[in-house]
């Protein structure tokens, strides 16, 4: 049985494999991506310096907010009826567009909040790099389709570094109890620059269930999410989970860099095929919502 997630060259990209590889599992692996070497290495040790911080209170914040989301407070698997807080701590960022209108910017674009300056400097040129490959994406994907390319002006994203933490830091998982628990994404593509690990990432397909998700180091691991998805009405919004940490590797601590990228928060994205469209903002606030614990 061949491998259902394909390795795909952003800079010279074969539509078949874009195509067979979203059907199948709703994710791919991207080289051709043109991230700097070394850039997501500098993020990592930023953000540990910053896990590592005694007053990371200082920071909190809440699901969709800035800051540090503490351990305890997101439940990915809950969009599935698995309310287990997942074993994680994330640091998370947005974009620095806001709108005018404060209602809206209270919930889209609230203020990044900075521990360093170093760390501000670090994120801000990752998130350039992944705002870059985010719209090559969603343009390939269209073309890949043969359809009309998203138009994106003021985009809503999110950028999570996520700490799992080790064995020895946690103590043993509750029943049912992930690192993150089994879920889709909610907008339309994310962005992963992973460390593999025993409890690592695992993709959902249904010719193999859940099987560890393939690795390269030069690779960025993209899944699409619900909303492109639903737009589509081909792909998969691909199922994922990171696994506990393991017995056989109690000191395992990983970082995950995340970006979940959307649309513009009013734009209405409407079925290829036909069928009731939706509006990006309120698709993302629900589940949102649904995930956070509290």
């Amino acid at each position: 049985m061949s491998e259902p997630i394909r390795t795909v060259d952003l800079g010279s990209p074969d539509p078949a494999a874009v195509d067979a590889s979203l059907r199948e599992a709703g994710f791919l692996l991207l080289t051709g991506h043109g991230v700097p070497a070394g850039l997501a290495a500098d993020v990592r040790a930023e953000a540990r310096a910053f896990f590592a911080r005694p007053d990371k209170q200082r920071w909190a914040a809440r699901i969709g907010g800035r800051g540090w989301l503490a351990p305890g407070v997101e439940a990915n698997g809950a969009i599935e009826g698995e309310a287990v807080p997942d074993l994680k701590e994330s640091l998370a960022f947005g974009p620095e567009t806001p709108t005018g209108d404060p209602e809206v910017d209270a919930l889209w674009f609230p203020p990044n909040v900075w521990p360093s300056d170093s760390l501000r400097s670090v994120v801000r040129e990752y998130a350039a790099h992944m705002r870059r490959v985010s719209d090559a994406l969603l343009a390939l994907c269209a073309a890949v389709l043969d359809a009309p390319p998203f138009a994106t002006h003021n985009p809503t994203w999110t950028f999570n570094i996520n700490r799992y933490p080790p064995l020895t830091e946690v103590g043993e998982p509750a029943p049912g109890q992930f690192r993150i628990g089994p879920h889709t994404d909610f907008g339309t593509v994310t962005v992963l620059d992973r460390e593999p690990g025993a409890g690592g990432l695992q993709v959902h397909t249904d010719a193999r269930g859940w099987r560890d998700a393939p690795y390269d180091p030069a690779a960025l691991t993209i899944n699409i999410g619900d909303l492109l998805a639903l737009w589509s009405g081909r792909w998969r919004s691909g199922r994922h989970r990171v696994l506990p940490p393991q017995a056989g590797a109690p000191t395992e601590e990983l970082v995950s860099l995340v970006w979940f990228f959307e649309l513009d928060q009013d734009a209405v994205v409407a079925p290829l095929a036909g069928g009731p469209a939706v509006t990006c903002g309120p698709f993302i606030r629900e589940r949102l919502d649904a995930i956070s614990v509290g």
